[in-house]
């Protein structure tokens, strides 16, 4: 039976013949001159899968890399007879760990509290809780009801909000920048954004509550989105006008794809100001929206 050390020399050496026999046609020049050096070996992850061409022998190569250069799809990912390439699999596994430590991972309360949004948390009690009674995350208990009333007030015209949802690596990745960008949006209109509230374990519908116990015309809840094998950092953002327990999902309005390959926060800050301000001036969201 082999020991530990075996194992990695083993796995050191496939990697390095993998470099040496793709490099030419497929990583970005960064990986490609990297090697192991009996230390840690290179971020797999770090590999730009919109650059990544595996398939042996191409006949129309750079047409077919600029139609990957639109989609992050795993396309031309080449193959071992009939299984994938080892570099194919383990990026993979590699995407799908990134998604899990997301989901099962926690936002630091350092980066809340630098940036200065006010926590609170659902009646959810932990992780597991919260990821097998999505009604718990939505609702709040007593004493969160109260810090929410005091820090929102009475009747404010927007209620924002930052949720962690399902990827914590999404809020640490956009929150901040797309929330500046929406506080600044929302001053250009004349809207006063007022105090940010951090849910944790935080689901959707806990902003028909926030709704509910504020009169909030409008709520804004930016919430990490459960992540995929593309990204890990995908945020969306839910406009909500009379949020309210039991409020049809057809009256909210939508942002998805909030992270640095699709629409970008700041992007999305400015985009949500100004939805914020045609909702207040047509007094409803979602479908009925103009």
């Amino acid at each position: 039976m082999m020991n530990e050390q075996e194992i990695r020399a083993i796995v050191e050496e496939m990697v390095r013949g993998m470099a040496k026999n793709e490099q030419p046609r497929t990583a970005p020049a960064a990986v490609r001159t990297a090697e192991p050096d009996g230390g840690c070996l290179d971020d797999i992850s770090e590999l730009e899968l919109r650059e990544l061409y595996l398939v042996a022998h191409p006949e129309k190569r750079e047409a077919f890399l600029e139609l990957k250069r639109r989609t992050p799809a795993r396309l031309a990912v080449g193959r071992a007879g009939a299984r994938y390439k080892t570099l194919t699999q383990l990026r993979m596994r590699a995407d799908h760990a990134a998604a899990q430590d997301s989901v099962f991972s926690m936002v630091d309360e350092e980066f809340v509290a630098k940036q200065g949004y006010v926590p609170v948390q659902t009646l959810c009690g932990d992780k597991d809780q919260y990821l097998t009674r999505p009604d718990l995350g939505r609702r709040f208990g007593a004493e969160a009801q109260e810090v929410i009333r005091k820090t929102l007030g009475s009747n404010p015209k927007v209620a924002l909000v930052v949720g962690d949802g399902l990827s914590s690596a999404a809020i640490e990745a956009n929150a901040a920048d797309c929330m500046a960008a929406v506080q600044q949006g929302l001053r250009a209109y004349h809207i006063e954004p007022g105090p940010v509230l951090f849910v944790k374990y935080c689901r959707v519908g806990a902003s028909d509550h926030i709704g509910e116990l504020t009169g909030a015309e409008v709520v804004c809840m930016l919430v990490g989105e459960r992540p995929g094998l593309v990204t890990a950092e995908s945020m969306s953002a839910y406009l909500t006008y009379g949020a309210r327990i039991g409020i049809p999902e057809s009256r909210r309005t939508v942002i998805s794809n909030i992270h640095r390959q699709g629409t970008t926060a700041v992007e999305a800050g400015a985009h949500i100001a100004e939805l914020v301000d045609r909702m207040l001036k047509q007094k409803t969201s979602g479908i009925d929206l103009k």
